[in-house]
């Protein structure tokens, strides 16, 4: 045992000398490297994305290529630079020290982002992790990154292991303000709950109500989305439709994106997504000639590629958004204009830029360039570049990324800063400045408040997060085709409630189509008269226009409710004003009566089609399986039950109020009695097939007949005595419903109407506690499951009737009742022969002896 240990400890050590000399087979990764005694990196996305590959592994895979050049992502890695060099030249900020940088290209590729946070904590662009690759190395001291969303998720979970600080400067996701996944991580971006609360403040300002969301496949875009639709559901706002922009993109997937914008009636579409994936996106809208669309841009894409794109141009036109405040750095502008190849030669993306700014290409292999090629010399004049490639003004995001190395380097010198005994570590102490834990950095990173050069104050909040500053931008394009941003407002969310948002309506263009802010709602306004319903299943902001009920009025354009009128009063017909009252009764001609004369109706037909298959299919197992002659009576029983509905609708007279609750008892207790003899019918039919049972004698007997007589009987004999002793007539009840005269049936005693309840409910409790002890008898032939079920159902509906009939009034009383008896035998004779139907018109092979039997024999094995 102890020999294994040695030899188990003698590997361990080998193991790690070898791994701590670093000697890795891989080429190291490109990154643009200044040297200093203490390290800021860099996760700057300056292509657009990887370069993918078909790896056959029959040779050394090469590395990661990326490809299409961003200028607005390389404007970041100069502020970084720009920032950097501030506070190398500040003497009281960073004294006797010198800050480097190590930044690498994310390519937008979360693979990429975590390759060089691997790199990072090495100390060397080799990656091993958990080893220091250099005896001494300059400490890389924190992240800076990255832009995208999921890097900087990949990124954090690494670098959260070990508290090691990352700065963010475009990350929006919600999930990022998570301490707990996310402990080190902070971003000098507005909060995530700023950006769609600020984006639905704008909708809200143009009485938009119905809109569309387009978002990325991924957690920026879900979680995004989500914030934004939960923002919009506080304002009163509705989703027309939410669709995800495919990643990668395809022609299907985005021709489904576009289908839902065509089939909508809303002309506002929020694009919560980047801008690699909208690219594609805008131009299969181009394409399907999608006019009049106003898009809204939300996070960062506002400001970005996809405005270079000269053809999406007319489509983008009208475009409104919010974008980080453009704020001014000071000297960044003049700064901007002196970079040139030779005066920068560690940077990796300076000579691709001045390629694909000047169009021109270097002389590293003229032999590979045509005759007409045009070669750089790196003495181009840039200030001649347009706006629209290289933009010296705007400075939108950049500043974000000057704010997240300033931080660094604030927090840096309140750590140089701190004196023995007055720390913020354990006993008072300071952290070991040339040998300090990342976390460490973190607590002063977190806790750092300063104003930048522009004299806007820096501070991170709990969730590591700025308060948000947003500029209102409008794309517009001029008759002479030429396109710009224009800043048309402004949203800040330190403002008072009801005035963040500030807009100048005459300097917004709404495109083509529109000379104003167009509409954009699901259905048209209510006429006054009529109030707004919402829709069954579809978003509150669709509603159908319902006309005021004949006690109230609405004399105003969309109307959520309708207004009473006075007591002695009534609404006319147009329900506008009130007139002289007029006499009120549930009839068929009121939506509420014709409701529940259609749905008796509906019922009652197929109640009917219900018997006119069991006829149909009499010979049938199944249906011989439970006593067909009960199942068609039962049927019947519920015909009536559905029919005797028709007794309460209109207006009472004496022969409706004399009749309609006896026959309602009646027609019920046969029901329930029905079902009643049904349950015994199946526990005699299963206890008799025992050996030496008692109960065979009883089968086939008339005893389900005696039942049903039984019951019938006695719940006749109370009704009948009802109608005899305290006969129910009509009556005018001055005092049900306010300003209305209510046409009812006065009962004459209550006590009758509870006694028929009563017994009902022994008949209903009864048959459940039956077919309850009787659910586990073998398949087959049981139908007590369903029975049970419809004994519950049975039994809660008339159970929550009591409270709901005594706490109405009027013609609603009528309709409680109404509901009761349709839920009610509707719950019976669903719950009963809707599984049964099911196997004799869509399974007819279920429907035959040998299945029954079979699953019989099954049943009583288990």
């Amino acid at each position: 045992m102890i020999a294994h240990l040695w030899i188990t400890l003698i590997i361990m050590v080998k193991k790690s000398q070898a791994l701590s000399q670093c000697h890795r087979s891989e080429q190291p990764l490109p990154a643009y490297l200044h040297e200093g005694e203490i390290i800021i990196g860099g996760l700057i996305p300056v292509h657009e994305k990887t370069v993918k590959l078909t790896l056959k592994y029959t040779e050394k895979p090469p590395g990661r290529t990326c490809e299409k050049f961003y200028f607005e992502k390389y404007q970041y890695v100069l502020a970084m630079l720009f920032a950097i060099n501030e506070i190398n030249a500040n003497p009281l900020q960073m004294a006797n020290l010198t800050l480097g940088y190590e930044i690498y290209d994310s390519c937008y590729s979360e693979a990429a982002a975590v390759d060089a946070v691997m790199g990072y904590l090495s100390r060397k662009q080799s990656k091993v992790p958990n080893y220091s690759c250099a005896p001494t190395p300059p400490k890389v001291l924190a992240v800076v990154g990255d832009s995208p969303s999921s890097g900087s998720v990949a990124i954090a979970r690494i670098l959260g292991l070990t508290k090691f600080p990352q700065i963010s400067y475009a990350s929006a996701l919600p999930t990022l303000a998570d301490k707990i996944q996310f402990p080190s991580f902070v971003r000098t971006v507005g909060t995530v709950d700023s950006q769609p609360a600020a984006v639905v403040q704008v909708i809200k300002h143009y009485n938009w109500s119905w809109v569309g969301i387009v978002s990325s496949n991924n957690d920026y875009g879900d979680q995004g989305s989500q914030k934004f639709r939960t923002e919009m559901a506080k304002s009163g706002m509705c989703v027309a439709f939410a669709k995800t922009l495919p990643t990668p993109p395809t022609k299907e997937s985005l021709d489904g994106v576009i289908s839902a914008i065509l089939k909508t009636k809303t002309n506002v579409v929020v694009l919560y997504a980047y801008a690699t994936e909208l690219i594609p996106f805008f131009q299969a809208v181009t394409a399907s000639k999608i006019v009049g669309k106003i898009w809204i841009a939300v996070g960062s894409w506002l400001p970005s590629a996809v405005f270079t794109q000269k053809e999406l141009w007319a489509t983008l036109n009208g475009t409104i958004g919010l974008a980080k405040y453009s704020s001014n750095i000071p000297g960044f502008g003049n700064f901007l204009y002196t970079i040139n190849p030779a005066k920068y030669p560690n940077d990796i993306f300076m000579r691709e830029f001045w390629e694909q700014a000047f169009r021109c290409k270097w002389r590293d292999n003229s032999s590979m360039y045509g005759v007409n090629t045009t070669f750089c010399s790196g003495m181009e004049d840039l200030r001649k570049l347009d706006s629209s490639v290289y933009d010296t003004t705007n400075f939108r995001l950049s500043v974000s990324v000057y704010n997240a190395v300033h931080a660094v380097g604030h927090a840096l010198h309140d750590m140089m800063s701190c004196k023995s005994g007055k720390g913020p570590f354990f006993n008072g102490s300071c952290a070991n400045f040339r040998d300090f834990q990342p976390w460490q950095l973190f607590y002063y990173i977190k806790n750092v408040q300063f104003l930048n050069s522009n004299g806007e104050r820096v501070a991170f909040d709990e969730k590591g997060e700025l308060k948000g500053l947003y500029d209102v931008l409008n794309w517009q394009m001029s008759h002479d085709l030429k396109g710009g941003l224009v800043k048309v407002g402004i949203f800040d969310d330190w403002g008072p409630n009801g005035q963040k948002l500030v807009v100048d309506e005459k300097d917004i263009v709404w495109g083509e189509k529109y000379t104003q802010a167009p509409p954009s709602v699901c259905c048209d306004s209510c006429r006054p008269g009529f109030w707004k319903a919402p829709r069954d299943g579809e978003p509150f902001c669709c509603y159908d226009c319902i006309p005021c009920s004949d006690e109230e009025i609405s004399n105003q354009t969309d109307a959520a409710e309708c207004l009473p009128c006075p007591e002695d009063q009534w609404s006319n017909e147009n329900r506008v004003k009130c007139i002289p009252k007029v006499i009120e009764f549930l009839s068929y001609e009121e939506p509420l009566g014709l409701a529940l004369c259609a749905i008796t109706t509906i019922c009652s037909i197929l109640t009917l089609s219900v018997l006119g298959i069991f006829i149909r299919f009499r010979d049938t197992p199944l249906v011989k399986a439970n006593n067909r002659s009960l199942s068609y009576l039962l049927l019947v029983a519920l015909l009536f039950c559905f029919l005797c509905s028709f007794l309460f609708i209109g207006r009472p007279t004496s022969i409706t109020c004399l009749i309609r609750q006896a026959i309602f008892g009646i027609t019920f207790s046969l029901c329930v009695s029905c079902i009643f003899a049904k349950t015994i019918t199946v526990v005699i039919a299963f206890s008799a097939t025992k050996p030496n049972s008692s109960l065979r004698k009883w089968v086939g007997s008339s005893i389900p007949n005696s039942m049903i007589a039984a019951g019938s009987s006695i719940q006749t004999v109370i009704c009948a005595s009802w109608v005899i002793q305290c006969p129910t007539s009509p009556n005018l009840n001055m005092k049900a419903t306010k300003g209305v005269i209510t046409v009812e049936c006065k009962d004459s005693s209550v006590t009758f109407f509870y006694i028929m309840l009563g017994f009902l409910g022994i008949l209903a409790i009864l048959t459940l506690l039956v077919a309850f002890l009787a659910r586990n008898l073998p398949d087959g032939f049981n139908e007590t499951k369903f029975i049970t079920f419809s004994m519950l159902v049975f039994t809660s509906v008339w159970i929550s009737f009591i409270p709901a009939y005594v706490s109405t009034k009027g013609k609603y009383m009528v309709a409680v009742e109404i509901f009761a008896i349709l839920s009610s035998s509707l719950g019976l004779f669903c719950c009963i022969f809707a599984p049964k139907c099911h196997i004799i018109i869509l399974r007819p092979h279920m429907n035959t002896r040998e299945f029954l039997v079979s699953k019989n024999q099954i049943g009583r094995k288990t």
